[in-house]
């Protein structure tokens, strides 16, 4: 099967006003729509997706690096709507204009905060952790989550230092595999698929495990904005066959009711590794919108 994870075609960075410099990789035309990829967790802007697709779609898709993560310089202390500046600084730099955006896993909530803050014209959410420190998933969450979600909620940056000890690329991606159900696990352990990921999580923590820290606290803390407030057309995708304990407890259910449009969709036949085995069906109802 083509994943769509083909090197990028451009790679560099781009200096913000604050002086730190962001990591990005690009695929696709450089007059095409705009997609701004939110990479998940501990990987880096190196692990693209449809990337077999973007030149027929007429995508330019645009992956970028954290924080603290690959070529990205650090941020210490900062918050979702911080990288939603960011964002806001390297489309006004770069003079990108209707700029949609694809978050997958981890990089959801990041996705979500650029959709709050008036980044993005539409976006679409796939496989994404949802707002776990919300009171509405509270009884749903196993019991492993509710530790990490209280511990960050107790002590934010005793969890910080936590979460830093799981930074080890090949510790990492154990973790992945052992959380995959069959349907993913056949992707992940797919060679054509399981280099690329692989180099791109060597390639995000190779500053260290500081980066992937900070996001996991973010990601698993309450949300600095109100979904309520985001405008534009939102679409949510997961896989019916995805056994991530930290993606979405309900598929997105309840953070489809929050969003005032948002198109919700469960594929039975996929995983939570969609945006790689359905990367054509997401990408033409993104540009749709």
């Amino acid at each position: 099967m083509e994943y769509g994870t083909a090197a990028p075609e451009r790679l560099g960075s781009t200096r913000l006003p604050a002086g730190r410099r962001l990591g990005w990789a690009e695929w696709g035309p450089l007059d095409g729509v705009p997609v701004l990829l939110c990479p998940g967790a501990a990987t880096s802007r190196s692990l693209g997706f449809g990337s077999h697709l973007v030149a027929g779609l007429n995508v330019r898709l645009i992956s970028v690096d954290r924080p603290g993560l690959g070529a990205s310089d650090p941020d210490p202390g900062r918050d979702l709507l911080d990288f939603a500046t960011d964002m806001a600084d390297l489309c006004r730099l770069r003079e990108l204009t209707g700029v949609r955006g694809v978050g997958f896993s981890q990089g959801a909530p990041f996705l979500l905060a650029c959709a709050a803050a008036g980044v993005l014209t539409a976006a679409a959410v796939v496989a994404g952790t949802d707002e776990l420190a919300h009171p509405v998933h509270a009884a749903a969450l196993p019991a492993d989550v509710t530790a990490m979600i209280e511990a960050v909620r107790a002590d934010p940056a005793a969890a910080e230092r936590f979460f830093a000890g799981f930074g080890e690329p090949g510790e990492f991606w154990q973790r992945i595999l052992t959380m995959a159900g069959e349907r993913d696990r056949g992707v992940y352990t797919d060679p054509a698929f399981a280099g690329a990921y692989q180099h791109a999580m060597a390639e995000a923590l190779a500053p260290g495990p500081e980066g992937y820290a900070r996001d996991t606290v973010l990601a698993s803390a309450r949300w600095p904005f109100d979904p309520a407030g985001i405008t534009i057309p939102v679409d949510l995708w997961y896989g019916a066959a995805d056994t991530s304990p930290v993606h979405s407890p309900d598929f997105g259910a309840a953070l489809s009711a929050r969003l005032p449009q948002a198109h919700r969709h469960v594929l039975p036949d996929a995983g939570g590794a969609l945006l790689w085995t359905h990367a054509g069906e997401i990408l033409r109802t993104l540009l749709s919108r």
